[in-house]
């Protein structure tokens, strides 16, 4: 079952944070191949919401964020002030005493509101308990940013309770786990769940600023960090064929590390955050056809209907592990590439089937993906390791055979990790 509690209990070492260089680097692309560990990633002309298309975006890796020898948060948004702060709860009780001491540091006056939150309760509900936290503390457009603080349906509910709230109010986010860190963290979407779908409501509405710590990962439990890994693979699988080989030579140590190395750390999660940023230029997100949506084909049907039973980042997985195979049977993989995916999967402790893939939910996934656009929309398939192709011709039948044959592999890759264990 899913937790609700994603980080696991502090070790008194693990709130230091990693040794990261700190070179800026520009969201349209400064180099070809940028292995840089610490980076000011900004893109340009991203989505807007009554802004001009040369509005900028910072995502920036701030390790330390909360020493409080470090500004970075007191002044992020704005000169410091009165700040509401809103905290998942969960990370309150890890870091609640150091947010504490430094925003005491800092002299910032400030009210803090605890939300506990994960997928099930990601909902309009949440946004009005933060639209009221904003109405008590006296928020105003032109006053200090709200600060987010927790993973990424903490920073989707303020995201969206903040772009509605007088029309327009500032935030800034500070991601708490991996997912968080290198997807919700890095876009300028922010949406909740209704009905059957989970991003039915929201909009556009990005941060004036996103602040990553990856010391924030030391106290992430196991699972969710594998959780996050799913989204670096996608960018990998269709972008990003050198993320791929990082993830392939260091991903288990990464997991077994909680990305508290000296320097690959940095490195995957630079490439990663650089793929999601990729996603705001204005030639990406009003095209149809977006690298992005892969591995998010199928899986809001199938996470809806497993929940609790998988995280987000787990369906996704299940999603690229069917469309992988898929892939595989029109020959724009080849079987050796086919099996690196699927075992680099199974590495870094990620589901690559689940009962749902059946005909029934196949089907239906099929039609959703139609009525989350005006039209069926191209879906994007692997074509080799770091590119996509896309397609609109996928059957119900193409779909349900792919998914009996990654049964058959996910079994027998059971049965060789079980043997592995025991030898």
């Amino acid at each position: 079952m899913a937790s609700s509690h994603p980080h696991r209990p502090r070790a008194a070492s693990a709130v230091a944070a990693p040794a990261v260089a700190a070179p800026a680097v520009d969201g349209r692309a400064r180099g070809r191949d940028d292995d840089r560990t610490s980076l000011d990633l900004r893109a340009a002309g991203g989505p807007t919401a009554g802004r001009s298309a040369a509005a900028r975006y910072p995502v920036r890796f701030e390790p330390g964020v909360l020493d409080p020898a470090n500004p970075a948060l007191a002044r992020a948004g704005g000169p410091p002030g009165r700040r509401l702060v809103v905290v998942e709860a969960r990370v309150h009780e890890l870091y609640g005493d150091r947010l504490g001491r430094y925003l005491a540091a800092r002299d910032i006056a400030c009210e803090t509101l605890v939300l506990p939150v994960h997928e099930q309760v990601k909902t309009m509900d949440a946004v009005f308990r933060v639209a009221d936290g904003m109405d008590a503390f006296g928020i105003s457009r032109q006053g200090g940013p709200v600060i987010a603080i927790g993973g990424g349906v903490l920073t989707d509910v303020v995201g969206l309770a903040c772009s509605l709230y007088r029309r327009s109010t500032p935030f800034v986010r500070v991601p708490t786990t991996l997912i968080g860190l290198v997807d919700a963290g890095a876009g300028a979407r922010a949406g909740v769940a209704h009905g059957r779908h989970r991003h039915l409501l929201g909009g556009y509405r990005p941060a004036v600023d996103t602040l990553l710590d990856p010391a924030f990962l030391a106290t992430l439990d196991r699972r969710q960090l594998g959780n996050g890994f799913a989204e670096i693979l996608k960018v990998a699988l269709v972008e990003d064929a050198r993320l791929f080989d990082l993830l392939e030579r260091h991903g288990r140590d990464l997991l077994d590390e909680r990305f508290q190395g000296p320097v690959t750390p940095a490195a995957v999660l630079g490439r990663a955050v650089r793929g999601a940023l990729r996603e705001l230029r204005p030639d990406r997100r009003d095209r149809p056809e977006r690298p992005a949506d892969y591995g998010h084909a199928f899986s809001p049907t199938v996470e809806r209907r497993a929940l609790p039973e998988l995280l987000h980042g787990e369906a996704v997985c299940v999603d690229m592990a069917l469309t992988t195979v898929v892939a595989r049977r029109r020959a724009l993989l080849g079987p050796e590439q086919c099996e690196r995916i699927l075992r680099l999967m199974r590495r870094l402790e990620l589901p690559v089937w689940h009962p749902l893939l059946e005909p029934f939910t196949l089907a239906e996934a099929l039609a959703d993906t139609g009525r989350r656009g005006d039209d069926r929309r191209p879906l994007p398939l692997p074509a080799g390791i770091g590119a996509a192709v896309f397609v609109e011709d996928l059957t119900v039948r193409e779909l349900a055979d792919a998914a009996g044959w990654l049964r058959t592999w996910s079994a027998a890759a059971r049965v060789r990790e079980e043997c592995a264990v025991r030898s």
